[in-house]
């Protein structure tokens, strides 16, 4: 987004905003912003809306075995009332787990409820998100991803271990959260129906013995119980209630203040533009101390924007004042994360540009004014074609009015939304679960792995697609993972070894085969560098030194060869961390990185996996992932374009790949990026006779290639 340094922005920005214009005289406009970072926890806990709702809330959920809690925005619900349960004695036979869609949003609250409790974090309070477990036989109140969770149900079907399960966030309808939501379901109906089987033993000879006996039939009976409570701020109450046996629906007061919400008078065909213009409105007509919440889609467009707001703040005139502009993103070490909690510099305005991890995960203070481009970037998956791509897309109502009501937290706010009235009445009423717009193969390996009888009739709440579920299983059978027997799909042993791995099938598989091929070592570091958020930091300000210490690490083999370079110099440096600075490494996530491979290589051990290094010979490796991978392979077209062998669609190699100036014959790739057009990410260069070796059958009947 270029601008002009002739002329000053503030002039260029000013006239014409898309909106309609603020009115300076609203009311609510100039108050201060609340402060009450020095009041003490107890007084804090007791000023949430929860607190006056508090006895006549636990006396509810003591009577309840499932119950549907609808809290405003703000209410407390998600800290408070796993500590209400625990204080009132509910679910101390056993563990509280509270579910959460989000790695960032488990481990922050696990966090800050254990500062409540005033315990040591992984004491009475722990978490347990992918490869990192901070909990001890202590911990009562257990913070966890919802694929956590699911993992812990292969091993233990009917949840023994929990008294109660609270899954929060439940309208965000993650694949995991739904496939759990069927799962809880049906451990609660098991264990129910464990309690009527009455014990018929003989009373013993022995005192002891039949006292151990009353005991371990009175842990029978207090476990047999589990309680689901399902939150939101949001959701499908009556499709929730319906799904949980009818349960119960209980609301909770917010602290919500009034929001305005603008709207534009046309549609705006660059969202991207619009927000630069909303920004420097709002940065010249609102008080310094009210800060800005801008939702956009991903890392590469925050890091755009935040760079040419930078340059154009650097030409406003002094009564403009300054502004600090912060990115939030997953894949932001968390030390840059955190820098959105902190209040900026007095006289200056704070400016965040966020993806939707701040539509519910996390709550940031000081925010007066969010503005909503009206767009997501989200999982859709074709299976017609058979491919899953990352795509831009409309954010449903239920979104629009999660984003608005971020300037509501701590004082009356405004919201600018990106599109027109009309645009906004014609949005589907609540997001599509990602189940019914993914690749179902994960999903269909896990519940397989759990002992479904019948994966194809699962209870889910929301029922995707027979397509979908019949493209899951083909993918499945090609990988080797499943079989049809008497009209029946059934786990392989090798399908049964894949569901060990916390992984995506592909990368199970890939790990699996590593032996064949002499490079174990090799792919668990390259998987283990795909299973953690990015681990290079790209500033767009210093490009020219990124690329500059790239191209030390840049191997013509692709872009796990690349990765697997600077992971190895990483290690040769002993993880050094100036090293990391002047490389533009995420160190953190590289430390993630060891501990992945750690976790990984003690499932290959207790698999009896051979582990070993095929040192330089690279050819190993690439050959190993082409086996794993061979689903995602593309070819070279004679024009120069690239298609898709599964599936015959158009792609293009993404800018950031190393391969982006190669013309290689044939390469596979991890995903698909759609923005103006079919992108693929991180690829590896390949064979063609490394494919047919993978699935000769397949690539000969489907592809029609033949060995030259």
């Amino acid at each position: 987004m270029p601008h002009d340094p002739d002329l000053p922005p503030a002039k260029k920005f000013k006239p014409g905003s898309v909106f309609f214009r603020l009115e300076k005289n609203k009311p609510g406009m100039l108050l201060p912003r609340k402060g009450n970072v020095t009041t003490p926890i107890d007084v804090q806990r007791k000023q949430l809306p929860i607190y006056q709702a508090r006895t006549r809330l636990v006396n509810e959920l003591r009577q309840l075995h499932n119950a549907i809690v609808i809290g405003e925005t703000g209410s407390g619900k998600t800290t408070q009332i796993p500590q209400y349960l625990f204080e009132a004695g509910i679910g101390r036979q056993g563990l509280i787990a509270i579910t959460q869609p989000r790695r960032v949003a488990a481990i922050s609250l696990a966090a800050r409820v254990s500062e409540e409790k005033r315990t040591q974090i992984g004491k009475l309070v722990g978490y347990t998100v992918r490869f990192e477990d901070v909990t001890s036989p202590e911990t009562k109140l257990k913070f966890m991803t919802d694929g956590m969770l699911l993992r812990e149900a292969i091993g233990d079907p009917m949840l023994l271990r929990y008294t109660v399960v609270v899954l929060d966030e439940a309208h965000e309808r993650t694949v995991h959260t739904d496939v759990l939501f069927g799962v809880v379901k049906s451990a609660q109906r098991r264990r129910r129906e464990l309690n009527k089987i009455p014990l018929k033993v003989r009373r013993p000879p022995s005192f002891y013995l039949y006292f151990l006996y009353l005991l371990v039939k009175k842990r029978l009976k207090s476990s047999s119980f589990l309680q689901v409570i399902v939150m939101s701020a949001t959701m499908d109450v009556d499709l929730f209630s319906e799904y949980f046996n009818k349960s119960p629906v209980l609301y909770l007061e917010g602290r919500q203040h009034p929001i305005q919400i603008y709207y534009t008078k046309q549609p705006q065909s660059d969202y991207l533009q619009a927000a630069l213009v909303s920004v420097f409105q709002i940065h010249q007509e609102a008080p310094q101390s009210h800060d800005i919440l801008v939702f956009m889609t991903g890392q590469e467009e925050i890091e755009a924007l935040a760079r040419t707001c930078r340059d154009i703040a650097k030409h406003l005139p002094d009564s403009c004042g300054p502004m600090v502009v912060i990115p939030l993103y997953a894949s932001l070490p968390p030390a840059q994360q955190l820098r959105v909690f902190q209040p900026a510099p007095k006289g200056c305005r704070k400016v965040i540009l966020a993806t939707n991890i701040a539509e519910t995960s996390v709550t940031i203070s000081g925010i007066k004014y969010v503005i909503d481009t009206g767009m997501v970037k989200a999982k859709r998956f074709n299976p017609d074609s058979g491919l899953e791509v990352l795509a831009v897309q409309r954010v449903s109502k239920a979104q629009a009015w999660q984003r608005a009501g971020r300037a509501g937290r701590e004082d009356s706010g405004f919201c600018y939304r990106l599109y027109t009235e009309q645009e906004f009445d014609n949005l589907t009423p609540m997001t599509v679960p990602e189940i019914q717009r993914c690749n179902l193969a994960g999903v269909m390996l896990q519940l397989m792995a759990l002992g479904i009888p019948d994966v194809m009739n699962f209870d889910f709440m929301s029922k995707p697609s027979p397509e979908a579920v019949r493209s899951a299983v083909e993918h499945l059978e090609l990988l080797g993972a499943v079989e049809r027997k008497d009209g029946q799909v059934l786990l392989t042993s090798l399908g049964k070894r894949m569901a060990s791995f916390p992984l995506e099938p592909r990368y199970a598989k890939t790990i699996l085969l590593s032996p064949d091929f002499s490079c174990s070592e090799e792919i668990l570091s390259i998987v283990s560098l795909l299973s953690v958020d990015t681990v290079l930091y790209n500033p767009p300000a210093r490009r020219d030194e990124v690329l500059a210490a790239r191209k030390k690490f840049s191997s013509s083999e692709g872009d796990h060869m690349t990765l697997l370079n600077i992971y190895r110099a990483f290690k040769k440096v002993g993880g050094n961390k100036e090293w990391c600075r002047e490389n533009f490494v995420n160190s953190r996530n590289m430390g993630l990185v060891k501990d992945v491979q750690a976790q990984l290589r003690e499932i290959c051990l207790k698999l009896n996996l051979k582990l070993e290094s095929c040192g330089a010979d690279t050819g190993n490796v690439r050959r190993c992932l082409a086996h794993g991978m061979f689903i995602n392979a593309a070819e070279l077209q004679p024009d120069g374009s690239y298609l898709a062998l599964d599936t015959h669609q158009a792609v293009a190699i993404h800018p950031s790949s190393v391969l982006f100036q190669a013309k290689p014959a044939y390469v596979v790739f991890n995903e698909l990026l759609h923005t103006s057009r079919c992108y693929m990410r991180d690829l590896c260069l390949v064979d063609a006779d490394w494919l047919l070796d993978a699935a000769p059958e397949y690539f000969g009947r489907k592809l029609h290639l033949t060995r030259s």
